[in-house]
């Protein structure tokens, strides 16, 4: 999923920032405090789980809706509105069983024809969604319905009420973990047919429903008293969209926030009050240099090994993100199986770098280069300044620095209209599939370099359907070393997290990636 690029860092999940001082509501029936949360939010481009390509809406869309299973704090696919499911001996027909008792806020209960509507709704190619061939294509005939060849999705089957079976293309692995994908949570079809914006006010399952959304100022978040599973202890969370969050923080006006580069060596000293209430927690996140691999100059490999090889990312990690992120040699973050902890990746050499150019079919001069970066005019990261002028230093290489909103930036990076581009990306789940084969697979439609390498798509490939942890994750390995020396992409760094959390804020246990967190959260008076 992909994920901004700043050196402000914010919880992933409440991204962004007006100042409201919110009373504490009262207690919950089993003793616990529930009370309101206050946090700092951005405003989404949208609630609707089918159109959830980036982190700001999917922290909002997996507190709102549901789906047939949910990844819990230790990243396990744990059952959710499924409480269980069979598997056939063969590996590809799923059946799941819907627990009893799980409503739509409206009260309205949920039936497996509404998760074959929802699933047959994402893959409408008339909705348009970016991210359901990714996510539910293994499922058998979502292929040929995104593509009009189908009116239905023949690998979507109503057993019963409370009886579905879903069939995918072969045996994989990590196929449930796909189904936690927002693509895949169920909709309310009197809710979706209501109008073309009708997730401003969405009809979900989630432990919350949308109470406001002002988007000048606030959302709100209200606790869904007839949740299927445990209610939330929280009785509403507030998500301030403007502000200064560290200043709102200190002052008293929200209960957590995200700490930035700027403030994090007053958070790390053990004399500052702050440092009692800092929280911190590794994300399963990777910031890249994505390459057009289809346009010039960055369709000759050795223009990528070049540009990848002259860049001194540890000087930048240490020196403008004080060592709040882990420099990246390679495309999987440590916390993903799979993991090498050996690859040494191309490393920073200038002289192998002005080498690489000299051999490169671009020998007698470049193009003019862009580098594509998400903000404003006037707030270009000074990361992305230094990337820029180490290229021209070690390089000799003119570079402009071209600032777009995000959702332009992605939009542009997919349709292939950028160079370069500075992006994050954020696993959807923990599996290095998510990454290696998303990212960079011939055919993936997140694949936003354009790289394409047949070898690699064989490994990627053949990955998906091996059953052996082991020998798949050392498919994945060689996969991963062929794609860093191939350079689509420059790896940065991996992110991490740093909160500070109130004393009375209790239950908040911050994940690596984005699952839903709130429900368990309260506030003690």
């Amino acid at each position: 999923m992909m994920h901004r690029h700043s050196l402000t860092k914010t919880i992933v999940v409440f991204m962004a920032m007006v100042f409201f001082l919110i009373p504490l509501a009262g207690c919950n029936e089993g003793g616990v405090s529930g009370g309101d949360l206050v946090l700092m939010g951005s405003d989404p481009a949208t609630l609707d789980p089918v159109c959830c390509a980036d982190a700001t809406a999917a922290g909002y869309i997996v507190e709102i809706f549901s789906g047939l299973v949910a990844l819990d704090k230790n990243l396990e696919v744990v059952p959710d509105i499924a409480e269980s499911w069979d598997i056939s001996a063969d590996g590809t027909v799923y059946t799941f069983h819907l627990r009893d008792g799980v409503r739509f806020h409206d009260g309205r209960e949920v039936t497996a024809g509404d998760f074959k509507y929802s699933i047959e709704r994402a893959a409408d190619p008339a909705i348009g969604s970016q991210v359901a061939a990714a996510y539910i294509g293994d499922i058998v005939g979502v292929k040929e319905k995104l593509d009009g060849l189908a009116d239905e999705v023949s690998g979507v089957r109503v057993i019963d009420e409370v009886t579905l079976e879903i069939t995918i293309d072969a045996p994989k692995a990590y196929f449930l973990s796909k189904l936690t994908h927002p693509v895949a949570f169920v909709v309310d079809q009197d809710n979706v047919d209501l109008d073309d914006e009708w997730w401003r006010e969405p009809n979900g399952t989630g432990p919350f429903k949308l109470g406001e959304w002002d988007s000048e100022q606030r959302i709100v978040l209200e606790r869904n008293d007839h949740y299927y599973r445990d209610a939330a202890n929280l009785e509403r969370v507030f998500f301030l969209l403007q502000g200064d969050s560290m200043m709102f923080y200190e002052s008293g006006g929200i209960d957590i926030v995200g700490v930035g580069v700027a403030s994090i060596d007053r958070v790390l000293d053990p004399t500052n009050p702050l440092y009692d209430e800092l929280v911190f927690t590794p994300e399963l996140s990777l910031y890249y240099i994505g390459f057009n691999t289809q346009a010039p100059p960055f369709d000759d490999v050795k223009v990528r090994q070049a540009f990848s090889c002259a860049l001194d990312k540890a000087k930048i990690v240490e020196i403008l993100y004080k060592d709040t992120v882990t420099v990246a040699y390679g495309i999987l973050p440590s916390g993903i199986p799979g993991y090498n902890e050996d690859l040494a990746g191309l490393e920073f050499d200038v002289e192998r770098a002005q080498q690489l150019m000299a051999e490169s079919s671009y020998a007698d001069g470049l193009p003019p280069v862009v580098l594509s970066v998400a903000g404003s005019a006037s707030g270009v990261l000074s990361a992305d300044v230094a990337i820029a002028h180490m290229w021209q230093e070690n390089l000799g290489v003119d570079i402009e620095l071209q600032t777009l909103d995000f959702s332009t930036l992605i939009n542009e990076a997919r349709d292939g209209e950028l160079q370069a581009f500075d992006v994050g990306w954020i696993a959807d789940y923990p599996d290095p599939e998510n990454f290696l084969d998303l990212l960079f697979h011939c055919e993936s439609v997140e694949n936003y370099t354009g790289y394409c390498n047949q070898s690699v798509d064989e490994l990627l490939e053949e990955a998906r359907v091996t059953v052996d942890a082991d020998a798949r994750y050392e498919i994945y390995r060689q996969a991963e070393e062929a794609i860093v020396m191939d350079a689509p992409c420059i790896p940065l760094w991996y992110g991490q997290s740093y909160y500070l959390v109130k004393p009375k804020v209790r239950g908040f246990e911050p994940a690596p990636m984005i699952v839903p967190m709130l429900k368990d959260v309260w506030i003690e008076e």
